[in-house]
């Protein structure tokens, strides 16, 4: 069983040595994402809401070109710079995660001018 490289133009490149996404056989690790509108590259929004429903759409379009979805994913990291955007995270969050919800690690941390949250994902696919 191989190691395939996961790519789509639906999500933001990656600007260092890494892949969007890679599966081998039912495993989907789905790299970091976070707010970059993939078109301009630039970061969508100011707000922790704003910026998680970017990065979310961002983790959806890696999922998708995988050939997984949401109700796949068993294990989310997310990271944030704030410990005061905790609350306002896990409001955003439930719009996008089903039940039986994936596990879950929120750890603070510091990100490129501009970003304030990264979420990545690992999903086993039937």
């Amino acid at each position: 069983m191989s190691k395939v490289e996961i790519k789509t133009a639906d999500a933001p490149q990656p600007v260092a040595k890494f892949s969007q996404g890679v599966r081998k056989g039912n495993i989907l690790q789905v790299a970091g994402q976070v707010a970059f509108d993939p078109k301009s590259g630039e970061i969508v929004g100011t707000t922790v809401a704003e910026q998680t429903r970017q990065t979310f759409a961002n983790l959806h379009a890696v999922l998708a070109a995988g050939g997984a979805s949401i109700d796949d994913v068993v294990m989310i990291r997310v990271y944030l710079t704030d410990t005061s955007h905790f609350a306002e995270l896990n409001e955003v969050y439930g719009e996008f995660v089903t039940e039986p919800a994936p596990a879950r690690t929120t750890v603070y941390v510091g990100l490129p001018a501009g970003l304030l949250v990264e979420i990545d994902a690992l999903a086993v696919v039937d």
